[in-house]
């Protein structure tokens, strides 16, 4: 689509490309976040560090009672691919619907939050609905600038492949996608339907990405982790996870340059496509190979005063980098959207944003 501006008898064509709709896909967990700044007392008393992600044990489900009674909690749609997807969509803004999120609900009052949300941000999600858990919940306890995340996945954790995924109606929104995108923490879910989208998008030539998303991912779940990485054309992490990577590979370096070399290395099913790998690192510069060099990118400045919440920082650089990706973008570009996005994001409370993006 092109707008014609005529003038002095000469039009001017300005390519205005878009993307199609639900060209680009995510799949993930759908949480509902309950968010609070919270005292260092509350996390030693639920044994949590200050800056990580876990899921919920039997020790835990108190404390999402008491974050509510004790602290002012907002509640915010989150999950990290919904985030992701949520944001790249934002950042897209025309058409509605670029974006497409599959993952799974309960049939009540948080999963009808959450359908609302998606449709307020213009994401074309489609949940399986299912009543045998209650929608899940991600309490992010937030101190400083650090910020804990204890996710009890519920409804999340019954996503199935042959219930869903395979449906032809919803097969065929797989099959419109050109990017892909799924946060690891949906690993510990539905490896098959990971792999599913994975083989589908590296035999068609499409692109598909993968965050390392936690620490405990890259240790407890390494199996399937590198069950999908011969598939991965884009890896994203950062340098907590980057490190815990890095570890459980035996790749025997702390440098983060190195780490994303040797993840660049492992082997790859799709040839035509070189993997990407792109690690981040809070305030420092963003990592990112590219041909068998690595580039570092900083990131944007910002006054601390001005951080209102880091928790969906991460999830906003990679919605960010998407949203140029599916367009077709330079990596370059791509990366600085990531920047822009994850900027505009910690200004705000939960992964939420201002209505309009002021990105060129």
């Amino acid at each position: 689509s092109g707008r014609v501006r005529v003038g002095v008898g000469r039009a001017y064509l300005f390519c205005t490309s878009r993307p199609p709709q639900n060209a680009l896909f995510g799949m993930g967990n759908p949480l509902l976040d309950i968010c609070a700044v919270v005292d260092k007392d509350f996390l030693d008393k639920y044994g949590l560090k200050p800056n990580d992600q876990i899921l919920a044990e039997e020790k835990h489900k108190e404390m999402f009672e008491e974050i509510v009674k004790k602290f002012k909690a907002e509640y915010h749609a989150g999950g990290a691919t919904q985030n992701s997807v949520k944001v790249a969509q934002w950042m897209i803004q025309e058409p509605h619907k670029v974006a497409t999120f599959f993952g799974c609900i309960g049939k009540d009052k948080f999963g009808k939050i959450l359908k609302e949300k998606a449709e307020e941000a213009h994401v074309d999600a489609h949940y399986y609905e299912q009543s045998e858990e209650p929608t899940g919940t991600c309490a992010a306890c937030i101190t400083g600038d650090n910020r804990s995340l204890v996710a009890n996945l519920a409804a999340a954790n019954c996503y199935k492949k042959e219930k869903h995924l395979d449906l032809e109606e919803n097969w065929k929104l797989v099959e419109k996608a050109q990017v892909y995108y799924i946060a690891g923490f949906f690993l510990t879910v539905s490896l098959e339907s990971i792999l599913k989208v994975a083989k589908h998008a590296s035999e068609n030539n499409k692109i598909f990405c993968l965050n390392l998303s936690a620490p405990f991912i890259c240790e407890f779940f390494k199996e399937a982790l590198m069950k999908v990485m011969p598939y991965v054309d884009i890896l994203f992490g950062n340098e907590t996870e980057a490190a815990a990577f890095a570890r459980e590979r035996g790749f025997e370096t702390e440098d983060i340059e190195e780490i994303a070399k040797k993840a660049q290395s492992l082997p790859k099913e799709n040839k035509k496509r070189q993997r990407i790998v792109v690690f981040t690192q809070g305030k420092e510069g963003t990592v990112m190979t590219k041909g068998d060099k690595v580039e570092t990118f900083p990131v944007l400045e910002i006054n601390q005063s001005k951080i209102v919440d880091t928790n969906g920082a991460g999830d906003a650089f990679v919605g960010g980098f998407l949203s140029q990706l599916v367009q077709d973008k330079t990596f370059e570009q791509c990366i600085r959207a990531g920047h822009y996005a994850a900027n505009v994001i910690i200004r705000h409370a939960g992964c939420t944003f201002p209505e309009k993006p002021d990105f060129q």
